[in-house]
């Protein structure tokens, strides 16, 4: 058994007029994240632990934000390739824990569709993705809803 951990953070501004995706799943809001790709902070966070985990650098050496191709880009798509490059090296996911930090909206609604998106993208069960969500009590950029973000671990097995 050849278990690795890994840790990923993303932070995102919060603007009108975009599109708010977090763990997949498009969230009706008046913000939404402002990013090179759609600006997803828990699929950026999540591939930043599983890239770590595997020492493979990080996201932005995978998917440079100068590069053309990845503007919008969908991050499920940046997720899955993500699981490719770790499966190459002999690694498949055990579980991840996650945490998003966002005023608002509430995200206790959308958790179990997060769940079952990221689960099906790293090939695990659904009780392997734990998601939590908590606020910053009205405190600092995140409290006031200008910035959303992302912590995630992971647990790798080779």
């Amino acid at each position: 058994m050849n278990l690795r951990i890994g840790y990923g953070v993303d932070v995102h501004r919060l603007a009108p007029e975009r599109a708010l995706i977090i763990g997949g799943v498009e969230i009706q809001s008046d913000l939404g994240a402002v990013g090179h790709s759609d600006a997803d902070v828990l699929l950026h966070a999540i591939c930043d632990a599983l890239l770590g985990a595997a020492n493979l650098r990080d996201i932005g050496y995978h998917f440079s934000d100068k590069d053309p191709k990845y503007k919008g880009i969908d991050s499920t798509l940046l997720l899955a390739e993500v699981v490719k490059l770790i499966a190459n090296k002999g690694y498949h996911v055990v579980n991840i824990d996650c945490t998003v930090i966002l005023e608002k909206p509430k995200l206790n609604p959308h958790i179990p569709q997060m769940q079952k998106t990221i689960a099906a993208l790293l090939k695990v069960v659904e009780d392997a993705v734990s998601i939590k969500a908590t606020t910053h009590e009205l405190v600092d950029s995140f409290g006031e809803s200008k910035a959303i973000k992302a912590y995630a671990a992971c647990l790798l097995n080779r």
